[in-house]
């Protein structure tokens, strides 16, 4: 068995790209159209993944990946908690905070500890951001930071 994508339904897809790509800094590895039945995917990939997916191809399917799905009639998809969360590890995970609240995220579960922390997507989908290696050391303004929202 072999990972290949987590689907996740967007209600903007331009909103959705500025958050996965411009603000989170994944990249587009492929889209796919479908006119007739109406929908739009898009799959992204963190820079440097971009050989795995390459060399995925050859098993017959790429990944891994996100697959956003934008379906063009609207549709209610609520704000369900079964999905669960994405989860991606980071250099340095106060610099990615500190970069995401610059470009206007909320960060939900602030990384106290010096290795995990929450933020959601505009479609309400919760990202788990993990530091890479060993934890670094507590510090502000992430330390004291509460909670916000749900992750």
């Amino acid at each position: 068995m072999r990972y290949l994508h987590t689907m996740l339904r967007v209600r903007n897809l331009d909103a959705a790209l500025d958050f996965y790509c411009n603000k989170l800094g994944l990249k587009e590895t492929r889209r796919r159209v479908d006119e007739k039945n109406r929908y739009t995917l898009v799959f992204l990939a963190p820079p440097g993944d971009e050989k795995l997916i390459e060399e995925s191809k050859k098993a017959g399917r790429p990944g891994p990946e996100v697959e956003l799905t934008y379906n063009w009639d609207s549709e209610d998809y609520g704000e369900a908690r079964y999905f669960g969360h994405l989860a991606y590890e980071v250099d340095d995970i106060y610099a990615t905070c500190a970069a995401l609240m610059k470009a206007g995220v909320t960060i939900n579960r602030p990384p106290r500890d010096g290795v995990m922390a929450f933020v959601r997507s505009p479609d309400k989908h919760s990202i788990e951001l993990l530091q890479k290696g060993a934890a670094k050391p507590p510090q502000e303004p992430w330390k004291s930071m509460p909670n916000t929202g749900k992750w």
